[in-house]
């Protein structure tokens, strides 16, 4: 299918042999019209998508069609229940009427295709397309892998993962998009990319009858070819994190001659356990962690495995709510295009910023009143904390000691906002959402603290709660922070950050002049220290000397928001990790 595409939303034809950029996500956040995301990653891979089309850069995203995505989350006395999400792709996306198909589980399975685009500021468009198994000529256990993201059953997720790294390099082709110089694995969820180029370049007209065969016969020099076009991002210095299958499942998802064959590559561990992150390093060129320190841990977790950093970003258009964008407009003309404009953030009134604030603030309030029981009033410092919810994050240490939180508050009335999932399976990340909610239960305001948790966290609450609130709380234990980005999108609409020296905030933390560090060196004393800050800095400042707070965001918007952007992320892998296979 080479040849001129005009996308659904239509203003700019696409051009399929001109794709050089293919970027591969187990997740990708358009938006919550299209709930196909769980949370960081899916946001980070829509932002660096956006940021492309920004750029004009010539690519092309893939991820997969979650028909019940992720879950709907509420709480029922204070348990997190967890519901199917009901949506409508045909409402959504375009329908393509193309099928490749894999070997899973010993079985042919059919994928098709759905497809949106993202446009940037100038117009550009990235096409992202979304491969789906539940189609007619699939067997019904075929047609269900694609339902939902991140299923607890090891074999129908490494099925996933099968259909998105053998699956998406064929889509592209069939589609027309041939020409793709560089294949960008966003995590170890799309390391078979490299098994599916190897074939495509063995067997171009029909590759998908003879996967394990492409690999068996591979010279070094096509494994070489193969990485020279390969990047590969991983996310998490967690070791639970990096995706790993029992060779039982290994085997049964992906036959025994390729599984031999991956062994080879050195991606098997002693015991026969498939490792993804494994896979994905030895078959890229180029492999970054997503902040300095996520570097350093990284590089310990593979000592031989060279690893270099791209700090995350966030994408500014996307994330400024229309109050903050409004205000840039008007002292920063070119932000939209260029999101380092924002370093001349100083040229802002500090009582326009406020005022701007003010709007967001109110608007945060009012979602808040309509979604949960907490009466929040715009006067009163407000602390926002949503992230997804694990124990390394610590969502909840702020309310380790209430007694003492209640004494701080003395000092002037405090809300927390708190908003998060935990994964269905995570019974300590549940029973988190559990004492939050508890507490949310009591803590109504009268004695000066007020607790807020709101339910089924998205895009959209998490830009109000970036911009709405007065500080950015964000604690995980160190270093289990791989980069985070919330923090960002905060720092974006003036909210300065107190954090844990973890992730990004190590390289954006100026202390008192972006936002405030809580001391971590011994974690049963993080607490502590976190109260310490809230009571001698946070508090008094913000009803002591308001427009001093406001200053600390201005400053954060100058020297956080300016770096911290998808614009820079992107250019960054489009000068190290991009540029030699572009240029070929």
């Amino acid at each position: 299918m080479a040849g001129r595409r005009r996308i659904a939303s239509g203003s700019v034809t696409i051009e399929p042999n001109s794709t050089r950029i293919a970027y591969y996500s187990m997740e990708i956040a358009i938006d919550d019209s299209l709930p196909s995301f769980s949370g960081g990653l899916g946001v980070l891979a829509g932002d660096h998508l956006r940021a492309a089309a920004d750029r004009g850069l010539p690519a092309v995203g893939l991820s997969l069609l979650y028909r019940h995505g992720f879950f709907r989350q509420s709480l029922e006395a204070g348990e997190q229940h967890e519901a199917p999400v009901e949506w409508s792709a045909a409402r959504r996306l375009e329908r393509l009427g193309v099928r490749v198909a894999v070997e899973v589980g010993g079985r042919r399975v059919s994928i098709g295709a759905w497809r949106t685009a993202v446009q940037g500021v100038d117009g550009a468009e990235v096409p992202v397309y979304f491969l789906d198994t539940d189609v007619a000529e699939n067997a019904a256990e075929d047609r269900s892998i694609t339902d939902r993201l991140y299923v607890s059953d090891p074999a129908v997720r490494l099925s996933q993962e099968a259909v998105l790294g053998l699956g998406g390099p064929l889509m592209l082709d069939t589609l027309g998009h041939s020409s793709v110089k560089v294949h960008h694995l966003n995590e170890g969820h799309g390391s078979l990319v490299a098994v599916a180029l190897l074939a495509l370049g063995r067997s171009p007209r029909n590759p998908s009858e003879d996967i394990a065969g492409g690999l068996s016969g591979a010279t070094t020099g096509d494994l070489d070819a193969v990485r020279s076009r390969c990047v590969f991002t991983t996310h998490t210095p967690v070791a639970a994190g990096h995706d790993r299958f029992d060779r039982a499942t290994a085997e049964t998802v992906l036959g025994r001659p390729l599984l031999d064959r991956l062994g080879g590559l050195g991606c098997l561990e002693p015991d026969g356990t498939l490792n993804m992150t494994l896979l994905g390093m030895r078959s890229a060129a180029t492999v970054n962690a997503v902040s300095q320190r996520h570097r350093e841990v990284t590089q310990r977790m593979f000592p031989h495995q060279p690893v270099d950093s791209v700090t995350n970003g966030v994408h500014s258009v996307t994330w400024a709510a229309p109050a903050t964008a409004s205000l840039f407009d008007r002292f920063l003309p070119g932000w939209r295009r260029d999101s380092q404009q924002l370093r001349y953030a100083a040229s802002i009134p500090v009582a326009d910023l406020g005022d701007a604030h003010r709007v967001s603030k109110e608007a945060l309030c009012a979602n808040v009143r309509r979604r949960s029981a907490a009466a929040l009033r715009p006067e009163v410092l407000t602390i926002g904390i949503a992230r997804r919810f694990a124990a390394y994050k610590r969502n909840d240490l702020v309310l380790s000691d209430l007694e003492r939180l209640r004494a701080i508050s003395e000092l002037g009335p405090i809300q927390i906002v708190f908003a998060g999932k935990a994964h269905p399976r995570d019974t300590e990340a549940k029973a988190m959402v559990r004492r939050v909610a508890s507490v949310a239960d009591s803590a109504d305001g009268s004695a000066g603290l007020t607790v807020a948790f709101v339910e089924d966290y998205g895009m959209e609450l998490g830009r109000l709660l970036c911009a709405g609130s007065d500080v950015w709380l964000n604690t995980p234990a160190p270093p289990n922070e791989a980069s985070g980005t919330s923090g960002m999108k905060a720092a974006l609409n003036g909210v300065p950050s107190l954090s844990t020296l973890d992730g990004w905030w190590l390289e954006g933390w100026i202390e008192g002049v972006t936002g405030w560090a809580v001391p971590d060196s011994d974690p049963d004393d993080a607490a502590d220290r976190l109260y310490r800050v809230l009571e001698e800095t946070v508090v008094p400042t913000y009803y002591k000397d308001p427009g001093a707070l406001v200053s600390v965001g201005r400053q954060a918007i100058a020297l956080n928001a300016s770096f911290f952007s998808a614009h820079r992320m992107v250019d960054e892998y489009t000068r190290r990790a991009y540029r030699e296979p572009l240029s070929r």
